[in-house]
């Protein structure tokens, strides 16, 4: 709110200068017990200085755009200013956010929940192209993709448009490496671990596994169907005693199929991993039992493995579909 001579549409000159009000960016004021830190109202407060022509872009356009994995920090916690694209207009630095000279057609601006922001496939590549690396870059697209906002070949298209911008190079290299069926930033990680630091074939991520009969055995997060090998990933949540029990069966069911599985935990290193991996490899290329598995779905299984497929689910196949992923 900008403050208000009469108290009606936001507090006095006085009451600004208070205990009750909190000032959020030049000339504008919330209630001082509005939370600063939550994200959502970090982008709201950030929004009321986009200029004319003007947007939030980036991480935080995505989030505002329902994209859940984009909660506005760094991977070490530390929070992320609030991108603004600003064209060739001018604002003065404030903490918290971050302009950018970029500029884009008015189509590829939206207004969502009152706030401008890049629709986000835009959006996406600004994440990819300012990522500090070619791994985070491929992370924006994947969480991006989780939540269907955007597609491989949707950032394909996009960064065709912008041979010669800002970060291109470091986007096509994340583009590259990016799919679209990782549930969390941990399976990310796991995948570019596996890949690039291993030196093994790239995994397939949630590719659903059945027997020759067509029942579903279940969907590790990583698997290589040519070895036979599946990796997991066992966050925090992994401890409850339900869970648990549920890990155990599942890996009982695999193990029946004489399917190599290997688990990174939270707090896990990077080598005592590949490490499990590489023996894992080494068991599967030994084993001689035949093949009792297959990714093959039956005729009556629907895919969500990718961006498009997901779209064309209607709202009761997304929820009973997709209730299994992270909500």
């Amino acid at each position: 709110m900008r403050v208000d001579p009469l108290g009606v549409s936001g507090p006095t000159p006085g009451q600004a200068r208070g205990p009750n009000w909190r000032r959020t960016s030049q000339g504008f004021y919330v209630p001082a017990d509005v939370d600063g830190e939550n994200v959502d109202q970090r982008i709201l407060e950030a929004s009321v200085v986009v200029p004319p022509q003007g947007a939030i872009t980036g991480w935080a356009a995505l989030r505002w755009q329902r994209g859940r994995w984009f909660d506005g920090t760094t991977a070490s916690g530390d929070k992320l200013p609030v991108p603004i694209m600003i064209s060739t207009h001018d604002i003065r630095p404030q903490a918290g956010i971050k302009p950018c000279g970029e500029g884009t057609r008015p189509e590829n601006i939206i207004v969502v929940d009152g706030v401008r922001v890049t629709n986000p496939v835009w959006s996406t590549s600004f994440a990819m192209r300012y990522a500090e690396t070619p791994r985070r870059a491929a992370l924006a697209l994947e969480m991006a993709a989780y939540n269907d906002l955007a597609s491989v070949a949707e950032l394909a298209a996009m960064l065709g448009e912008q041979s010669g911008w800002t970060g291109v190079p470091n986007a096509r290299l994340g583009l590259k490496l990016a799919g679209e069926n990782a549930w969390s930033p941990a399976e990310v990680f796991l995948k570019q671990v596996w890949e690039l630091e291993g030196g093994f074939p790239r995994p397939l991520q949630n590719v659903p596994i059945f027997d020759l009969s067509g029942r579903h055995i279940g969907t590790p997060d990583l698997f290589d169907p040519a070895a036979g090998v599946m990796g997991e990933y066992d966050g925090p949540d992994h401890l409850r005693a339900d869970q648990r029990v549920t890990d155990v069966r599942r890996a009982a069911d695999f193990a029946d199929h004489h399917l190599e599985c290997v688990t990174m935990l939270a707090g896990d290193t990077t080598g005592h991993f590949l490490a499990r991996l590489d023996a894992a490899y080494r068991r599967a290329g030994r084993r001689r039992t035949r093949r009792t598995w297959t990714i093959e779905p039956p005729d009556w299984w629907i895919s969500t493995r990718t961006v498009e497929q997901r779209r064309a689910l209607t709202p009761d196949q997304r929820d009973r579909l997709l209730r299994y992923r992270i909500a």
